[in-house]
């Protein structure tokens, strides 16, 4: 059953021109991993990332889309966007819910794997943040990649600002300092299709929304 905090999570058009986002034209790069691992970089140091095989969204509102497919990439999938929208019931105004993208995971995976995760209050406190660390590392170290339901502004650890004021979907597909920051595959332009942020801050930065994990 879907909620009303967790519907109305299309990346507008409204939203890219207020915050000066950018819709890229479909690119692909993958994230290699700099070890002999199949998928994953070294965990001596408490990291772990998953390789990505990169897609950019085609359109402003295919983030959803966008997002699950470069999760599935993890796992070695490679599965048409365009299809995945159909399923995913996306359209212009984007795709309603993070319920409608959890069941499409599971289809893919073969299993019910993933489950949907709501933070509903303005703000993630310090159980919600604890909970997503745990989900991310739980899921990564599973081999697997988190799709995150975001809005509004968020800096990373280098210190750029991604705004989604109409909201957007991301891939969570790595972590370091023991899940204290965590990888992002952001399909919404390849110049900035990968990046580092702290788990506190994408924790608020899903608040009001949800996410898919195992």
């Amino acid at each position: 059953m879907r909620t009303d905090i967790l519907r109305k999570t299309a990346l507008t058009a409204a939203g890219l021109i207020a915050t000066g986002g950018a819709i890229a034209a479909p690119a692909t790069a993958a994230f290699a991993a700099p070890t002999a691992a199949p998928t994953a970089q070294s965990e001596r140091d408490g990291t772990r990332v998953l390789s990505v095989d990169y897609e950019a969204q085609p359109n402003f509102y295919y983030c959803g889309p966008a997002a699950a497919r470069n999760a599935l990439s993890v796992q070695d999938k490679d599965i048409d966007v365009y299809s995945m929208a159909e399923r995913m019931g996306t359209t212009e105004s984007g795709t309603d819910s993070i319920n409608d993208i959890t069941p499409v995971l599971n289809t893919e995976t073969g299993r019910d794997v993933y489950r949907s995760v709501e933070i509903s209050t303005p703000e993630a406190d310090d159980k919600q943040t604890d909970t997503l660390r745990e989900d991310i590392i739980r899921t990564v170290d599973d081999g697997r990649a988190v799709v995150a339901n975001i809005a509004g502004t968020a800096t990373d650890t280098n210190g750029e600002s991604h705004s989604f004021a109409g909201g957007h979907y991301i891939a969570v597909n790595g972590y370091r300092d023991a899940g204290d920051q965590v990888k992002i595959a952001d399909s919404a332009n390849p110049n900035t299709a990968e990046y580092w942020i702290t788990t506190e801050d994408l924790a608020d930065w899903i608040a009001t929304r949800g996410y898919s994990t195992s």
